[in-house]
């Protein structure tokens, strides 16, 4: 198994440098790069290539909201990691909207931290579970705006989904059910670029901008089922 690549982005010194030291002691990891803002993360993208991005939100310069939304924009398989001292529903849901796949506080154990970042970058979603329930609330909240009818449901699933072509449907599912484009393609016999652009069509298709949107419209859709 390769070592997973990270980038450190937190504006405090001393935080990164534990970080650092921490994730250097681990079997399996590899810090390419640490900054203290979103915008020299992004640059140090192109030079070192990273797996994944362990980004802190509140930074000068740019936040790690806009970073995260600019990574996924410019390097989708590059996975993002919010840690932060934000504990509250608004800033967790910013982050996932904008493309992250997991969301930790910096009051989490060393442990648990490691272990969502192996989560994350194997293309999977880590939530801290004290927040999860949010979401969970979030999409139970969704799920009561379907409505009733059987039919009505119907018509709605195919307002939606007429405007994507079968593949794009196939992709779609497998988007929302945590699957990465490499697995996708295996699936599908496929490769991942093309997955990628079958992604990017739908995105462009249903005006959305991240997983987040993505796994939203599949529940709304019937596409997967989250009961």
């Amino acid at each position: 198994m390769k070592d997973i690549r990270l980038i450190l982005v937190d504006d405090h010194e001393i935080v990164r440098t534990g970080l650092k030291a921490y994730f250097s002691a681990q079997p399996g990891f590899i810090v390419v790069a640490d900054v203290p803002n979103g915008a020299q993360a992004i640059e140090q993208i192109e030079r070192t290539n990273p797996d994944l991005v362990v980004m802190d939100i509140s930074m000068p310069d740019m936040d790690g909201l806009e970073a995260t939304r600019l990574i996924k924009a410019r390097y989708p398989e590059v996975q993002v990691l919010a840690l932060t001292v934000h504990d509250d529903k608004q800033h967790l849901f910013e982050m996932l909207a904008a493309g992250a796949s997991g969301y930790l506080t910096k009051q989490a154990a060393a442990e648990e931290l490691v272990a969502a970042v192996r989560v994350v970058a194997n293309g999977q979603v880590y939530l801290q579970p004290a927040l999860a329930r949010w979401l969970l609330d979030d999409y139970r909240r969704l799920l009561s705006d379907v409505p009733e009818s059987r039919a009505s449901q119907t018509t709605e699933r195919g307002k939606d989904l007429d405007i994507l072509s079968k593949r794009e449907r196939q992709v779609l599912e497998l988007v929302a059910g945590g699957m990465t484009n490499p697995q996708i393609g295996r699936q599908l016999g496929i490769s991942p670029k093309t997955v990628a652009r079958h992604r990017e069509r739908i995105m462009s298709k249903l005006d959305m901008h991240s997983a987040a949107d993505l796994v939203k419209f599949a529940i709304r859709t019937g596409l997967i089922d989250a009961r």
